[in-house]
């Protein structure tokens, strides 16, 4: 078996596989590389030492049978037998469920999440997106903390379960998305810099050091990275991948990394003869991200679009605090704004940024379905003091109407996992981090951090206590109960809606038509032949659609066919879509 190794300031490397140390060369062909070979197979451990130093893991490994911070071991991907072929499946018509592996079940594990996958197939969505898996310290945390980008995390199962999950998903029929992270790696078990310049403190981002995009050993780097990347999709059978805050990948080269990332997964695409595509989580409001690269963008598939979340948020639960701000003075007219334009900050100015922000998107090019809607994430909820979900402030009504303003709109949609049954378990922030003086500091940070904002730090969850992780873990046993059970029919209508009805997957924002009434709290658009009415005040109110309702396609509510005169009668709190051509 051939190894190889990118160790450029090195003097001597050495291999150590089983009992054995092999003396590596330099490749005469590439700068920095020693390679050799060694009779290992599947499940052998190795690692490199360099200089004489201490054995440290492959940057490149395929699996940490024993964490970060222990041997790496040889994966033999011919050893898998596929259950079957997978054609793929695109993001066109999607609908994006966010798993978390460690929290979706009580175990916590790939199988576990695997064998919960047919709720998901009932639900109608078509794509899981899974939070990161790369190995992190301990056993559970969220995932972005990870190191090892080749790799996946041992307690959930490790690379065979993977695969295992990806099979039992395809043969569902739903593609399998996986969140990575390129723009840092943890603090704990990230031995990157002793084999290069994998950062640089040319620039800074929120975690430290950026990761090398631009400065001198950078093309190393950005093939490290486009190499995990095409692996995850090339060894795992995965449709596509998400990318975590690409507004922190610092890069001033001529040629982006993104771009040169977009153009290489397009190219396996092709190799493969199935879709394969790029979602990215972007704070820029720059629509080239998701440009095509012919027409001068970096050619991403699709991104996050919070623009949405905003103002949805603050509309169906009135707060107003930090980016809140901007959507919160007239949420309704946010709402409309980003269901016409896609984006609200398009070159407006924003106050929580203190400057102007964003750029319009050109409707007549970008369709809208490269911008993912949702009502929670990770993020929303997890980062919070108390990881605090809708459904714990909301009526099951206003949980509705969310639902139906992502579920209807215009916009991909995505849900986080639980919130089509109103879940009543939080999602808090969780770590198991190993060293002592690292989970202190993260403790103490994040009590620091809400404390800023008038939370005592008796009230902030401790995210090294096993309790909060648990605490975490979704209760299926409630959806089938009261309300969740309403709440979950409400979903599984509004998606089969979706799928049926063809106006409802236009990609053209230019052919939505929005009317509201800030005061009586309601929104109206009209999608096609469709119409989708949002009452969020506390009291019924009469929306005048203009022409007569020909059926009834959903109601949260029950409520009376308007007359000739269109004149639409929305129960308090409850959503309405009806056919009106």
């Amino acid at each position: 078996m051939q190894f190889e190794v990118w160790a450029p300031q090195a003097e001597r490397v050495e291999l150590q596989w089983e009992d054995a140390t092999h003396a590596l060369e330099r490749d005469p062909d590439r700068a920095g590389w020693w390679t050799g070979t060694a009779d290992a197979a599947d499940g052998d451990r190795y690692g490199y030492r360099l200089d004489g130093g201490p054995l440290l893991p492959d940057p490149r490994s395929p699996r940490q049978p024993d964490g970060p911070d222990g041997l790496s071991a040889v994966v033999d991907h011919r050893r898998y037998t596929w259950r079957g072929d997978w054609a793929g499946r695109d993001l066109t018509g999607a609908v994006l469920y966010e798993l978390h592996v460690g929290t979706y079940t009580k175990e916590g594990t790939l199988d576990a999440a695997a064998a919960r996958l047919g709720h998901l197939a009932e639900l109608g969505v078509t794509h899981v997106e899974l939070m990161p898996l790369c190995p992190v310290p301990g056993k559970h945390g969220w995932g972005y903390d990870g190191v090892s980008l080749w790799a996946v995390h041992e307690p959930y199962g490790g690379p065979e379960a993977l695969k295992r999950f990806v099979d039992a998903a395809h043969e569902l029929g739903l593609g399998v998305v996986l969140d990575v992270v390129h723009n840092h790696l943890g603090p704990s078990g990230n031995y990157l810099p002793s084999f290069g310049p994998y950062f640089t403190d040319t620039h800074h981002t929120p975690w430290g050091s950026a990761v090398n995009l631009d400065a001198p050993g950078s093309d190393e780097v950005r093939a490290y990275l486009i190499g995990s990347a095409l692996a995850w999709l090339r060894d795992y059978r995965l449709d596509g991948l998400r990318l975590d805050a690409i507004h922190e990948l610092h890069d001033r080269r001529a040629l982006p990394f993104l771009e040169e990332l977009s153009s290489e997964v397009d190219e396996l695409a092709a190799r493969l003869g199935r879709p394969l595509f790029l979602i990215g989580e972007s704070d820029l409001g720059d629509p080239r991200v998701i440009t095509p690269r012919g027409e001068g963008g970096l050619g991403l598939h699709a991104q996050w679009n919070d623009d949405v979340h905003h103002a949805v948020h603050a509309a169906v639960t009135g707060e107003q605090q930090g980016y809140y701000a901007d959507f919160a003075r007239e949420p309704l007219a946010a709402v409309a704004k980003t269901l016409t334009h896609g984006f609200f900050h398009d070159g407006t100015y924003s106050t929580f940024r203190g400057r102007r922000h964003g750029r319009p998107l050109d409707r007549a090019r970008v369709p809208a379905h490269r911008l993912l809607a949702y009502t929670q994430t990770h993020d929303q909820v997890g980062n919070r003091a108390q990881g605090d979900r809708l459904a714990a402030s909301l009526s099951p009504g206003l949980l509705a109407c969310a639902a139906t303003l992502v579920l209807t709109g215009p916009f991909t949609p995505m849900l986080f996992m639980g919130e089509e049954w109103a879940a009543s378990t939080p999602w808090q922030y969780f770590t198991d981090h190993t060293d002592p003086e690292l989970a202190e500091a993260v403790r103490r940070g994040r009590r620091r951090e809400f404390a800023a904002h008038g939370w005592a730090e008796a009230d902030i969850p401790d995210p090294q206590d096993p309790a909060t992780r648990e605490r975490s873990c979704l209760n299926w046993a409630e959806r089938e109960t009261g309300d969740h059970a309403r709440v979950l029919a409400w979903y599984r209508a509004l998606i089969a809606l979706r799928r049926a009805r063809a106006d409802l997957q236009d990609p053209d924002l230019a052919a939505v038509r929005v009317a509201f009434d800030e005061r009586a709290r309601w929104v109206a658009y009209r999608r096609g032949d469709v119409r989708v009415a949002v009452n969020l005040s506390g009291a019924p109110v009469s929306i005048p659609l203009g022409r007569p309702v020909t059926r009834l396609l959903a109601s949260w509510s029950p409520i009376q066919i308007p007359g000739a005169d269109g004149l639409l009668t929305v129960p308090s709190e409850s959503a309405v879509v009806v056919e009106a051509p």
